[in-house]
Parts: structure tokens; C-alpha cells; sequence
């Protein structure tokens, strides 16, 4: 039905989200019809919020919304372990572990020639910089364990061998083929004790 753009709009705009199929976004889009038009606009203004308010930190590429981020102000974590990881929300899963206290990197990707991701679509630079630092002892490689995940994993030792650091990378105990942001916090806890040199 051509006359009602707005509407086939939203649910295709909808059904660009992960997880979203064409029943569901077309479920939502008919649900906020029945919305009251302050909920709307209060959905619309968090929506152009998100943009206009989250950045990636200088330091470490993790979301958020002040100068630097909230963990890499955080003068209680442990300085002399950075943790890889490839993408803010594995960052949120680990946290909720409660099982590490060090710095983060997030890669914001991983290598993957399908998805046109290579080393310079990845934050990989201002890693490389925060070790020249030289206070780092332990660098833990935390991709997914998945192909791009191991792949990327495997291209961050090899460049990582010329540091005189200590490099390992997240036991076996997550799921090959799954995401960390799955991952329940025990589990992700275990393979933290787990890790193994590189």
C-alpha cells in the first residue's frame, strides 16, 4: 500500500536491526501506532541521542559518553593487564563477570574478508601505541571464537611478539562459533582463569 509510506518506512527501517524479522518489525511498527505521542518522541529523541551523545574513547574505543570513559578513568583497575577485545558490548559481558579488573582495547571488528574488515578497519594502531608505553606485563586476546575471531587473535600475537609481554588468549571454555555479549558470567569467568600463553 502506497499510502502508507510512513508506516512500511518504520518497518523497514525496523527490520534493519539484528534479530528483527519482517513479522516482528511489522508487529512493532503497528504497536507504536496505538502509542501515546509522548512515548514517540521520547523514543525519537533517544534514537538522535544515541548518535549525537556516543563516541568511542580516544584511549581504549569502548562507547561512551564523557571525554575519555568511565574505565579508563577508573584509577582502581589493574594498569598492567589490557584485555582485546572486538567489540564494546564483550566488553559489557565481561564486566558483568565481575572476574577482571585490568584495562580494555576494543578493536571495534575483527578481520574478515567477506565483511570488507581488514587491519585498517580495526583499532589496532592505538593498541600498538598504548604498549609502546611499556607498562603493560600481560596483553589478553579476547576476540570471539569464531573464524574472524580466531583469525584476528591469531594476526594480534604475531604482531604482539616483538613486545616483551606476556600474551594470552581466553581458555576453550566459550562456545566455538559463539559471541561473548551470549556468554553467561560464570562461564565467562572460568575462561578467564583459564587463558593460556600464546
Amino acid at each position: 500500500m502506497e499510502r502508507l509510506k510512513s508506516l512500511n518506512n518504520l518497518i523497514e527501517n525496523l527490520y534493519k536491526l539484528p534479530g528483527v524479522g519482517k513479522k516482528s518489525a511489522e508487529r512493532m511498527a503497528y504497536a507504536m501506532l496505538d502509542f501515546p505521542s509522548e512515548d514517540l518522541e521520547s523514543i525519537a529523541k533517544a534514537l538522535t541521542d544515541l548518535k549525537a551523545k556516543i563516541h568511542f574513547c580516544p584511549i581504549c574505543g569502548m562507547i561512551t559518553d564523557i571525554d575519555g570513559c568511565y574505565i579508563c578513568d577508573d584509577k582502581n583497575r589493574d594498569e598492567t593487564t589490557i584485555m582485546v577485545v572486538s567489540y564494546p558490548k564483550d566488553v559489557m559481558s565481561i564486566e558483568k563477570s565481575n572476574s577482571y579488573k585490568g584495562q580494555y582495547h576494543v578493536l571495534n571488528g575483527e578481520l574478515s574478508i567477506s565483511k570488507g574488515m581488514n587491519t585498517d578497519s580495526l583499532n589496532i594502531n592505538s593498541l600498538l601505541k598504548r604498549l609502546d608505553d611499556g607498562h603493560y606485563e600481560e596483553v589478553i586476546l579476547a576476540t570471539n571464537p569464531t573464524v574472524d575471531g580466531e583469525t584476528t587473535s591469531m594476526y594480534l600475537a604475531k604482531l604482539l611478539e616483538k613486545y616483551n609481554i606476556r600474551v594470552t588468549r581466553l581458555a576453550y571454555g566459550l562456545q566455538i562459533g559463539g559471541n561473548l555479549d551470549y556468554v553467561d558470567p560464570l562461564t565467562l569467568s572460568k575462561a578467564l582463569e583459564g587463558r593460556h600463553k600464546i
